[in-house]
């Protein structure tokens, strides 16, 4: 009897200190889930206007990309618009134009088939239509204020647009 007395206090006493570890280390994981949570908060997010801001400085130079016919840029631009649509929706869930962001796919859709075709005249009417888009699309979120056009200079000057021979 004395024998499981000692054994009964022996595993006691080592289920004591075991649920005091693990309380220990839960208040610790917690306190860094807590930490990190208020890190995340804190953190940089670009708002819409960054993105939106990046979107057109890539359907300028898909424009001036297009009609020097050089097809690998325009394809790039046009990827680069499609990353950076992707990444607003993903990171601003909770704006409401964001939904209406799907709504461009399909042009740049098509302009990407133009790309593709190497085909000047149909690049120029779906870079038409994917400029009319961005514009139905700034509408329909009450922004019609911002209107887009197709550019009349190129927007930077430290970049060749011409292909290389």
């Amino acid at each position: 009897m004395k024998t499981f007395i000692i054994y009964s206090c022996i595993i006691l006493t080592g289920l004591s200190l075991l649920t005091s570890c693990n309380e220990n280390k839960t208040k610790r994981l917690q306190s860094e889930v807590d930490s990190l949570k208020i890190a995340i908060k804190d953190s940089y997010k670009p708002g819409l206007g960054e993105f939106m801001t990046t979107i057109q400085l890539h359907h300028s130079k898909l424009w001036f990309a297009g009609i020097n016919e050089n097809w690998p840029l325009a394809n790039f631009e046009i990827g680069e618009i499609k990353e950076t649509l992707n990444d607003a929706v993903k990171y601003l869930p909770e704006r409401k134009e964001t939904k209406d962001i799907p709504m461009i796919f399909p042009a740049l859709d098509s302009l990407e088939a133009s790309v593709k075709n190497r085909d000047l005249k149909m690049f120029t009417n779906n870079y038409k239509s994917l400029t009319q888009t961005c514009n139905d699309c700034h509408k329909a979120v009450h922004f019609e204020f911002n209107v887009i056009k197709t550019p009349t200079s190129e927007p930077i000057s430290n970049q060749e647009f011409k292909p290389k021979p």
